[in-house]
């Protein structure tokens, strides 16, 4: 049975000094709820004072759960583990069972490493040994209980989720660009507004994007201005991203797939977000969207000797230096053929400007002759199944006389899964239809100035009016050392022609406009 550490030094004697590893843990935000990992240790520095315990280590997780749900591995944990199989401590210290672990597995990790070396554990002002079968038991029945307890807190913590997101109201840790208020008392949220600084520069952020500027050289910036993530983290291309998809800054709360008006109120203009969201579409199925690029064709056109290959990446064209004068040249990856830089961007502008600037270019991207009914449809019956799911979840949520829900959580699931596959196919039908024009390529379309503009485009947006306009194509030349550009050597097939092709650039695409983004 356990020990009051009072009389630990009379129970083992031979063990005496009693050197201590003292551990803590939390999973919550200790600025809203929960015993903080620093109180926590400051009651094991306590209670190893009291008893004289030297204090070897103290190991620490913050913000880390402890279940078998966890997404993030416990350093500080595995790391004692670790020493204490080494046999350095002679007791372990924690404020509570569930401090350790919330996962029957974990709870074995660490009787076993116990119970080889000899080593104590202490929580809840007892201290157990491992190598006695009543001490196991009972540090077992404990460990069930911490699971069984993290089971009830992960249910509640769902339903919690889910009635906010009925009702718009947020979760989670708050965005970058907003700040919360907390109630001091219960640690409860109060609200969620811009912050005043942060929302300025997530503003600059979708502008920035709009205007044609790098994700990369807008997360130097952000760096270079002292800025960091909400996970105190550099900025990256990636974390720029992330901010640009995030519907919060619109009003939008999303959970499970199923948006819901936010409580509280966004500060991007709609038509802004949209713009950028197009714009990161096409980033996705466009690999050659990369800021690294240097020139402008370089990754866009197709070799028409590997067009089809099983690794698509063959059959791309690329800038680069050949032979001892160091030409110029547009090289398929197979080294196949290739073609003489200049003329090869020479051709493909003038025929690419001359599509652009003609009434043909704008009629291309014309809406869908049915007057958008299909979306119109689709966005009817989304709205159905998204209210059919909310109302299935009210009712797994209500309990009857009999204390049963009404709805069981097994029939909930079943709806859930026969329903998301139908609901997301019906928001991209949605998607497709109400996909607008990119700005860059409405200054285009059908404008006889379209020189002008192409002119004053960024690399970036010259890129991508290219990867969404126009397949080009480079044929072998017809004997080795020919360097001009004959008939046939170089074909562009524009949007809505015979060989425009999207999905060459991601197979799993479809290759219709509604799928192009800004």
């Amino acid at each position: 049975m356990p020990v009051d550490p009072e009389y630990l030094h009379l129970v083992y004697p031979d063990r005496n000094p009693f050197l201590a590893f003292l551990y803590g843990r939390n999973s919550v935000d200790p600025k809203k709820k929960g015993r903080s990992v620093r109180d926590q240790l400051t009651s094991g520095r306590d209670m190893c004072d009291k008893y004289n315990w030297p204090i070897l280590e103290e190991f620490k997780d913050t913000g880390l759960s402890a279940s078998r749900y966890a997404r993030k591995k416990r350093a500080d944990f595995d790391d004692m583990l670790e020493r204490i199989r080494a046999g350095e401590p002679r007791i372990v210290v924690a404020f509570e069972a569930s401090r350790y672990y919330r996962d029957l597995e974990v709870y074995v990790r660490l009787r076993s490493a116990c119970e080889e070396a000899g080593v104590l554990l202490c929580y809840n002002g007892m201290v157990y040994d491992l190598t006695k079968p009543a001490d196991r038991k009972a540090t077992a029945m404990d460990a069930v209980s911490a699971e069984d307890e993290l089971e009830g807190i992960r249910t509640r913590n769902l339903n919690t989720a889910q009635k906010q997101a009925d009702r718009g109201g947020p979760h989670g840790p708050a965005p970058y660009g907003f700040r919360r208020t907390y109630d001091p008392e219960t640690g409860d949220l109060i609200d969620q507004t811009p912050h005043k600084t942060e929302s300025k520069r997530v503003k600059k952020l979708f502008e920035d994007r709009v205007a044609g500027k790098a994700k990369r050289a807008m997360a130097a910036e952000l760096n270079e201005a002292g800025e960091r993530t909400r996970l105190g983290k550099l900025w990256t291309a990636r974390a720029v991203s992330m901010v640009l998809r995030n519907r919060a800054y619109i009003g939008i709360r999303v959970h499970r797939g199923v948006e819901h008006p936010a409580t509280w109120d966004g500060f991007i203009d709609k038509s802004l977000f949209d713009d950028v969201q197009a714009l990161e579409d096409a980033d996705q199925r466009t690999p050659t969207a990369s800021t690294a690029v240097k020139h402008t064709y370089s990754g866009l056109p197709i070799c028409s000797v590997h067009e089809g290959a099983a690794q698509p990446d063959k059959a791309t064209v690329h800038w680069t230096t050949t032979g001892r004068r160091n030409r110029m040249v547009y090289r398929c990856k197979s080294l196949d053929l290739s073609v003489d830089a200049a003329r090869f961007e020479a051709y493909v502008e003038e025929g690419l400007l001359a599509w652009l600037s003609s009434p043909e270019a704008a009629e291309a991207f014309q809406k869908p002759a049915d007057g958008g009914q299909a979306a119109a449809d689709a966005r009817a019956r989304l709205t159905a199944m998204q209210q059919q799911l909310r109302s299935a979840r009210k009712l797994a949520r209500t309990f009857g006389e009999n204390n049963r829900p009404l709805m069981s959580s097994e029939s909930l699931s079943e709806l859930e899964t026969e329903l998301t596959p139908e609901m997301e196919m019906l928001k991209e039908t949605i998607k497709r239809a109400e996909t607008k024009i990119p700005k860059v390529l409405l200054d285009l379309l059908g404008n006889p100035d379209a020189e002008g503009v192409w002119q004053a485009l960024t690399l970036s947006q010259r890129r991508f009016v290219i990867s969404q306009v126009v397949t080009v194509r480079l044929f072998p030349a017809r004997a080795p050392g020919v360097k001009k550009i004959e008939p046939g050597r170089i074909t562009l097939s524009f949007y809505g022609q015979p060989g425009y092709v999207v999905a060459q650039r991601n197979a799993r695409r479809s290759t219709r406009f509604a799928d192009i983004g800004d």
